[in-house]
Parts: C-alpha cells; structure tokens; sequence
C-alpha cells in the first residue's frame, strides 16, 4: 500500500471511482496529493465501469483504495485512524431521480446515514475542511431563476432531492454543535469524459451514435445548466482548500440550455441525426436548473470557461475511444 504521508496533503475522496469523484481523485494525484480513496465500487448496471474509473487515480503513486461502504460507520472510522487528513471530500451517493421514487429508503440510508458517518470521522479526526457533494435539485422545481444559494429549498420534489437536503442539514449541525467547517457544493448536471451511464448526456450520445432512437420526456423546452466536469473539480478542490466556516455554494455553468438545444449539440459532435420517441414528462423532473455562480466566483475563484459545444467535443473524443465499449 502506498506510503501516502510522503506527499504534500493528503485527501480522503469518497466514491473515488464514480464519475465526479475519479476526476477529483485525478486532480489532486496529478499535483502531488496523496489520496484515501473509499468506493464500496456497487454503483451502475456494470462493473467494469466503475473498475475503469478506479484504474485512472490507481495508477498515480500517492492513491490508497478501501474498498468499504460508508453506511460501515466502524470500518470507515478505522481505515483513517491516525492520519493527519486535511479535507475529507464526500462524493459517494446513490443519485438519480427516477430511481429515488422507485427505492427512497435505500437513498435516505446510503446519503443520509453515509453522510453522517463521514461527519463522524472529520468529528474524530479533525481534518481542516469537509466538503460535501451536494444537487442543484434541492432548488425544487423553482420558478426564480437563477437559483442563489439564499433561495428556499423546502420543497423538494423527489426522494433524492429530499435526501440531499438532509445531508446540508446534518453538515450544518455538525458545523454548529462540532466545529467541523463544512462547504456544500450543489452540482448542476455534470457532464463530460467518464460520465454516469445513466444521465441524458451519455445516453444520449451513445444512443444517436448508434443510430438508435433517444427517449425524449416533455416538450424538449426543460433547461438544464450543464457543466464539465473539469469546472465541477476545480471548484471542488478550491472548496477543499477553503477554510469558511460553513457555506453552500452552487457550481454550475450558469448557461442553461433546452433539451433540444441539448440534442442537437450532441448530433453536432457524433455527425448523426437523433431519432426520437416522444414520452410524457417524467415524475420528480423540473423544468429549469440555472446556478448563480456569484458567490462561488467570490468564495473559491470559481469561473466556468468549458462552453457546451467544447465539452461535449471533449466527452466524444473520450467516447468514440475508451469509452463508447461500455454501458
């Protein structure tokens, strides 16, 4: 195992070989970082998958694996034991709306009871930041836009969302009672190289690229703010650096586009038309996510730059080699 105090800081990175969470992992290896990585590696229909992401941050020296679930409040406690941890980065969920509504307790008992595990080891053994990987969707299906982290988010609108929300809620308590300081990052639609299977942005890329027909919910006029993955990391790392208290923050593109603005983008990059089937919208979906990026921009520097056009360019090239073999 590798020797992980030789290095600069050291981070523990749960949900290490998701799809957000191997890029974080990547990010801070590729500087000199040493990471603790923790994946119970069950996420998505496909292990190999999951064994794909892994191998990206497994081939830097400064990576350490456990394999454990974060529901294992014992396990997890015992595996950072004695190390001098300067953030714990909790990125490890189940997500997904739609499969919220089909199994909500088994999203409040890997989120919430995840989350409170994780808050127990930064409790014992006081690392200087936790950040928590948090959803736009807490926002509900608003009807103010942009969405500002100062904006009710008292209605959620699925099991997922609702868990999510709690997990802001245990970080606030743990800020308030324990000292730990805490940044909650709500993500919007995060896309690009390694993306989750079972988001619109893959599917929809790997089915026109196959020339087979694309489910389409609604009218086509939904919006989501879609941001690479690269601006997701550095805003990640910047919150894992920060020292502020509590604070949630958005990190978002800030430029929503419709779903059909959205399909025809990625028919732009695969060079093939979309053939769609038109269902009913979908319980638990709103119809707008936009993220006010202001306070991000002042707390962490944060400044998107990754347009839509050149992020999914960035996500086929990554397709069209490794990645469209699996799914």
């Amino acid at each position: 195992m590798p020797d992980v105090a030789s290095s600069r800081s050291i981070y523990v990175v749960t949900g290490c070989a998701g799809f957000v969470g191997s890029h974080v992992a990547e990010r801070l290896l590729s500087r000199g970082d040493a990471v603790i990585g923790i994946d119970n590696m069950s996420g998505g229909k496909d292990p190999a998958v999951r064994e794909a992401n892994l191998s990206v941050p497994a081939g830097y020296g400064g990576f350490e694996f456990h394999r454990l679930d974060v529901r294992d409040g014992p396990a997890v406690t015992a595996a950072l034991a004695g190390r001098e941890i300067s953030a714990i980065i909790h990125l490890a969920a189940l997500v997904g709306v739609r499969a919220s509504i089909e199994d909500p307790g088994a999203y409040f008992d890997t989120n919430v009871i995840g989350t409170l595990n994780m808050l127990e080891c930064a409790r014992e053994s006081g690392p200087e930041q936790f950040v928590l990987g948090s959803s736009s969707s807490v926002y509900g299906d608003s009807e103010r836009i942009p969405f500002r982290e100062d904006d009710r988010t008292d209605e959620p609108i699925s099991p997922y969302a609702a868990s999510k929300k709690a997990c802001e809620i245990l970080c606030y308590t743990y800020f308030h009672t324990f000292g730990v300081q805490v940044a909650c990052l709500r993500f919007f639609t995060v896309y690009g190289p390694r993306g989750r299977r079972d988001m619109a942005p893959f599917k929809f890329m790997d089915a026109i690229a196959r020339g087979k027909p694309i489910e389409v919910f609604g009218d086509g006029k939904s919006e989501r703010d879609y941001t690479y993955v690269d601006d997701i990391v550095a805003g990640v790392v910047a919150a894992a650096e920060s020292r502020l208290g509590f604070e949630v923050i958005n990190l978002g593109n800030s430029s929503p586009v419709t779903l059909d603005e959205f399909i025809s983008a990625v028919e732009g990059v695969t060079g093939r038309a979309a053939v769609r089937v038109s269902l009913p919208e979908q319980p638990g979906d709103v119809h707008r996510t936009f993220a006010d990026v202001t306070k991000a921009g002042k707390l962490l520097g944060y400044s998107p730059g990754t347009s839509l056009p050149d992020g999914l360019k960035a996500m086929y090239d990554w397709y069209a080699g490794e990645g469209g073999g699996r799914g």
